[in-house]
């Protein structure tokens, strides 16, 4: 950026081993609710993940040789310190991002204290196995230890939610880390490596590198230190990642996209069932990888379900986000506004019926937001399965409602994409709940409610939408090296 601009601008820097370091250049971040550049993040490469990884290496002695509980307790004083500051993180988030307020202040900054608790107290209860052979005077156990470093990439989502949803249980067993955010939404992320000292956290124990994913991601993936990465993002980045890392016979964690779809019986409560889906798929934009982007409905429902769900879309409001009364907020690209525009494009061209939303109503915006990435809840109908609306995850406040007969056809449909990550099905009929449940080829399966999660549950995907579950034993058994112990006596 020129100096001229660079005075108001916030500037980011690597944390790295206890310390914030300048970086030689840096990248433009914008707030995508006026669509100006509003900080500078480091664009930093091999040179910065060399550093931080090494810092990262010299920690870890340390730091996994300490009790669980005294990682607990500074856990705990790091989720404190978030919470105390919540209002501040949440601003921060729906700047940076172009979420709602509202989002920012209930789900994605609790969620993130939520989490360091959550682990600090899920590793106090894991236990190890022990089995005797008394024939062969043999007793075995099993004993769980850290890896190492653990290569941390998260996405632009839910920024702060979704990168200390793996730092926490990281740390918590003994790991150090090196986390690469997005570059995009990247200032939650320094704003928590401020705390991390007062909570007691140990120079190198966490070191946050910014920067892209070709330069940053990629020395930190190709890293021969680093024998684990958790990573959160798209399908084409993780086969990348797979490539990559493939030579070092690395450790993987891939939480990936979805296509999620609702399935809609004729005996829904549609009193619940509409509100929720319109939620689950324009909360936060429609831009989490839960949410719901077809819906299946069966036929004799088919028209009143569409004309209420529509009512109930056009009622959420679009603009800036942080005005409290605002549902939905910014997308977070001028490119991605695009890219997710163009799909609707494309569904139109192909014979389908846009409902509301993009290029039906006018989008009324404040003045400060006329030049953000701004788009209106939007409903397709009459969509082809084989269409890349049908297909594709599109990641935008975007969704595509068609009809069904029968629960073997819904059930076949709703298989037929690469994803397979989530679905929600509505019924009163317990039978046929838990059996389409089981059916569906999904990670999760959400049942008259959505994304109501316990996190000691295994949370992933199936098929394209990914590799590993995170959760309370997940996550553990993935941030741990098991060995088994055979003692003769």
């Amino acid at each position: 950026p020129t100096m001229a601009h660079s005075q108001a601008l916030l500037v980011l820097e690597n944390f790295i081993g206890g310390k914030f370091v300048p970086c030689s250049s840096y990248i433009d971040s914008y707030n995508p609710s006026t669509g100006d550049v509003y900080c500078s993040v480091p664009d930093s490469g091999k040179e910065e993940v060399e550093a931080a990884v090494k810092a990262a290496k010299d920690a870890f002695p340390v730091w996994s040789s300490k009790s669980p509980l005294e990682r607990s307790q500074i856990l705990n004083k790091l989720a404190d310190l978030i919470e105390h500051d919540l209002e501040e993180f949440a601003q921060a988030e729906s700047k940076d991002q172009g979420k709602t307020i509202t989002f920012a202040r209930t789900v994605d900054i609790p969620r993130a204290v939520h989490n360091f608790r959550f682990f600090a107290s899920s590793i106090l209860h894991h236990v190890t196995e022990c089995t005797e052979m008394p024939a062969m005077g043999c007793v075995h156990y099993t004993s769980r230890a850290p890896v190492g470093v653990a290569g941390l990439i998260s996405p632009w989502n839910l920024p702060l939610y979704l990168l200390t949803w793996k730092i926490a249980p990281a740390i918590a067993c003994g790991n150090t880390v090196v986390a690469k955010p997005s570059e995009m939404t990247s200032v939650t992320a320094w704003m928590m490596c401020k705390l991390l000292e007062k909570a007691g956290v140990p120079p190198g124990v966490v070191n946050v590198v910014f920067g892209t994913g070709a330069k940053a991601g990629e020395a930190l993936v190709c890293h021969p230190d680093v024998p684990l990465i958790s990573f959160t993002g798209s399908t084409l980045t993780a086969q990348r990642i797979t490539e990559r890392s493939a030579p070092h016979c690395k450790r993987l964690s891939l939480e990936l996209g979805g296509k999620n779809p609702a399935i809609i019986f004729d005996d829904a409560d549609l009193s619940q069932c509409i509100p929720t889906t319109v939620r689950s798929s324009f909360a936060n934009q429609g831009e989490i990888c839960l949410c719901t982007s077809r819906i299946f409905v069966q036929r004799g429902i088919y028209s009143e379900f569409l004309k209420r769900f529509v009512a109930e879309a056009k009622k959420w409001k679009t603009g800036n986000p942080s005005d409290p009364t605002v549902d939905v907020g910014a997308l977070i690209s001028k490119e991605h506004l695009e890219k997710v525009r163009n799909y609707v494009k494309k569904a139109q061209a192909e014979g389908a019926r846009i409902l509301c939303g993009e290029g039906v109503d006018p989008v009324a915006l404040p003045p400060g937001n006329q030049k953000g990435y701004f788009m209106l809840p939007t409903v397709i109908a009459e969509v082809k399965d084989e269409s890349c609306c049908m297909q594709e995850e599109i990641f935008g406040p975007v969704t595509c409602v068609v009809a069904f007969d029968t629960e073997e056809e819904v059930i076949k449909r709703a298989n037929s994409v690469k994803y397979g990550l989530a679905a929600t099905v509505w019924s009163s009929n317990v039978g046929r709940v838990h059996r389409v449940a089981h059916r569906l080829q999904s990670g999760l399966v959400w049942t008259n409610c959505w994304l109501v999660r316990d996190l000691n549950l295994p949370f992933g995907g199936m098929k394209a939408s990914g590799i590993g579950r995170e959760g309370a034993k997940d996550s553990y058994e993935f941030f741990t090296e098991v060995k088994t112990i055979t003692i003769k006596h």
